[in-house]
């Protein structure tokens, strides 16, 4: 699975993994990528992030192959400015979407879409959100948000409102979405089946990634299915217990003290490209 390093990729959630809690990436987590990159390996991320937030990571990690976006919804080919993977929300998204607000109506949120971001109700939260995301987005109300294309729906709310919304969705008529939790202050909607694991088995399938070992690391709820897909699944020592549970290896290392760079020493190790 690790005879040759060359055909071997990294993928890589960013918050709480890549970046640390400054939402910085570390100097050791970025010389570790580069000589992976150098022995001939390869590196990536896998996002709930849009095409055009993403952007700002770029030339810092100076990436060169297809990212995993919008928590699985899409693959992203920046080099050759291709989307070559999309799984859009069905019909009743909207639908679904207007109920939860109505008997929540102190959401925040927006919907996803290939050329930019929706936001459809603001709240602290939800601003907070655009600034991490360091975008501009389009402000629209949901019943006005062109159909078609939508590839993920994100609500933001205070972390005491996670549970109840949670309760909610299990209640309401959902066929053919799926719910998962991104933080302690975001919940967002996707097509059913939709995850970055099932975007990982869509990556398996591109031209030249057919006979790779896939390599992944993350830290919250919706890495797991990441996690699992992969032929050897780590998270960070800071990773919630429940992707603790499901990870082949947990790493010694914080997303603060370079979990990335540790991983990274221990595909070379495996690969012996250490010696």
């Amino acid at each position: 699975m690790f005879e040759d390093i060359t055909k071997v990729i990294l993928l890589s959630d960013m918050d709480g993994t890549l970046l640390d809690s400054k939402k910085n990436i570390t100097d050791a987590d970025r010389n570790a990528i580069r000589r992976l990159t150098e022995l001939g390996g390869h590196f990536s991320v896998a996002t709930g992030r849009t095409i055009q937030s993403f952007e700002q990571y770029l030339e810092l990690l100076e990436l060169k192959e297809p990212v995993i976006m919008y928590n699985g919804a899409a693959i992203h080919d920046y080099t050759a400015r291709k989307t070559l993977f999309t799984h859009p929300l069905p019909d009743n998204a909207r639908a679904a979407a207007i109920s939860i607000l109505e008997a929540m109506p102190e959401l925040g949120g927006e919907v996803l879409k290939t050329d930019g971001t929706y936001v459809f109700r603001n709240n602290d939260y939800q601003l907070l959100h655009t600034k991490i995301c360091g975008i501009t987005p389009f402000y629209q109300e949901l019943e006005s948000i062109e159909e078609g294309g939508w590839l993920k729906l994100l609500f933001s709310m205070s972390p005491e409102d996670m549970d109840y919304i949670q309760i909610l969705v299990r209640q309401l008529d959902c066929h053919g979405l799926s719910f998962v939790k991104s933080s302690e202050m975001f919940y967002e909607m996707l097509p059913e089946g939709v995850s970055k694991g099932s975007a990982l088995e869509e990556y398996r399938k591109l031209p030249g990634f057919e006979d790779f070992t896939f390599v992944s690391v993350g830290d919250f709820d919706n890495d797991i299915e990441m996690i699992k897909a992969a032929d050897l699944g780590a998270c960070p020592a800071n990773a919630e217990d429940s992707v603790k549970e499901k990870a082949d290896l947990v790493l010694t290392r914080t997303n603060d003290e370079g979990a990335v760079a540790e991983l990274i020493d221990e595909i070379i190790r495996r690969c012996g490209n250490d010696l």
